[in-house]
């Protein structure tokens, strides 16, 4: 054994999880001040972009906002009448939660990107404990690399909600492993008023609760076992659509929730008609070849290919059947979300951070030579990610 090793293997989990975590943010930093410095006059950040002008731009000036001033209680129109972006599209816990932390720190704009890193440390020590059981401790700290260092892991420093998401998704997700089911009623309806997504959760429970009564006959199924998967994903279900019920009671329009997203999808293809499930990522798949100069019908052919390989993976691949039926189930149920609801757009690579715990079937290979190609690659695609969407960011193919 190399003493490199021995060492990893005597440090604690949290001090060794800590450093990987540490490394990881002083490379994101580099890339940001790098970015900073090649932003110019084309930018969204222009010429003079610092540090923290990259770290609170896009979506975290929302945050920041609701934070300053809450939610509008009239929603804002645009020229043709129909609801604008607003606020109504973000959460409240990380707003709320950075906005209390800002009184002690020294204002929100601090305050935001220091309550993602706390989180995105949190949440790389809940991955490990998540994977450790199931792929062992050396390749679950690769995982934790893959994830803090990965193509998304600026995201663990700027001032949004992902982090903070996944800290209570990965809490959760263990709770569901462990079957510790009284941490749910805590962990799900954080994680609903933290970003979307929980919806996805729910049904995570319902595909787990139908398996494990399949499966009754090899492994016993108590009765709290029933009661708390039906209560803890009726829950789920109900906190996903609370939002929704909330914003239009504060505005008085009772679709205010869905024509504030729908604002966004309307800024890339116009005036669609309305919400239709699966819709969005259809004609996303469609523009996008367009955009790309390759024939339009070719989009929905490699969606569908994409969706079939997706499935096959999930349900034959060995490495990632290692990771155990709820976090394959996991993975399922949040894809067929983001399917049925999300507009796919520049923010995609964004809004699959979620899946991050088929990290563990990424790292599940013994050999170094793959563990190391895997973690420059993933370096290598943050900076790609920061360089465009924050050193050039502008166009609607920029946007985070």
């Amino acid at each position: 054994m190399t003493t490199r090793r021995r060492f990893w293997l005597r440090l604690p989990v949290p001090a060794a999880v800590g450093l990987i975590y540490l490394g990881s943010r002083i490379l994101t930093t580099a890339f940001l001040l790098i970015a900073a410095e090649l932003s110019g006059p084309a930018s969204r950040f222009g010429a003079d972009a610092t540090l923290g002008s990259l770290t609170m731009g896009w979506d975290a000036q929302w945050y920041w906002l609701i934070a300053y001033s809450g939610y509008p209680t009239e929603l804002p129109l645009d020229a043709a009448g129909n609801v604008a972006e607003n606020a109504w599209a973000f959460m409240p816990v990380y707003p709320w939660i950075a906005n209390a932390l800002g009184v002690v720190v020294g204002g929100y704009p601090i305050a935001a990107p220091l309550v993602s890193v706390v989180a995105g440390y949190s949440a790389s020590w809940a991955l490990y404990a998540l994977l450790r059981d199931r792929v062992g401790r050396r390749a679950a700290m690769w995982g934790v690399v893959f994830f803090a260092a990965g193509p998304m892991g600026a995201l663990f420093q700027l001032g949004y909600a992902e982090a903070l998401f996944l800290l209570w998704l990965l809490l959760a997700l263990r709770a569901v492993e462990r079957r510790a089911w009284w941490w749910l009623y805590l962990w799900v309806p954080l994680m609903a008023f933290t970003r979307p997504g929980v919806l996805a959760f729910s049904l995570l429970l319902a595909l787990y609760g139908i398996w494990r009564w399949l499966c009754r006959g090899r492994q016993a199924l108590p009765a709290r076992d029933v009661v708390h998967i039906v209560v803890s994903g009726l829950l789920a279900a109900a906190c996903g659509f609370a939002w929704p019920v909330i914003t239009g009671i504060v505005t008085g329009d009772a679709g205010a929730y869905l024509q504030t997203e729908l604002a966004w999808r309307r800024s890339w293809i116009g005036d669609h008609g309305g919400f239709v499930p699966f819709d969005g990522a259809v004609r996303a798949a469609a523009l996008w070849f367009e955009v790309w100069g390759l024939p339009a019908w070719l989009g929905p052919a490699a969606l569908t290919a994409l969706v079939v390989a997706i499935a096959l993976t999930l349900l034959f691949d060995r490495r990632v059947r290692r990771l155990g039926v709820p976090l394959r189930l996991w993975s399922a149920s949040y894809l067929l979300y983001l399917l049925a609801v999300f507009f796919p757009q520049s923010s995609t690579f964004r809004l699959l951070v979620p899946l991050s715990p088929l990290w563990g079937a990424v790292a599940a290979p013994r050999s170094t030579a793959w563990r190391v190609g895997v973690a420059i690659v993933g370096a290598a695609a943050q900076w790609w990610w920061i360089y465009n969407m924050y050193a050039l960011g502008n166009t609607f193919t920029q946007v985070p």
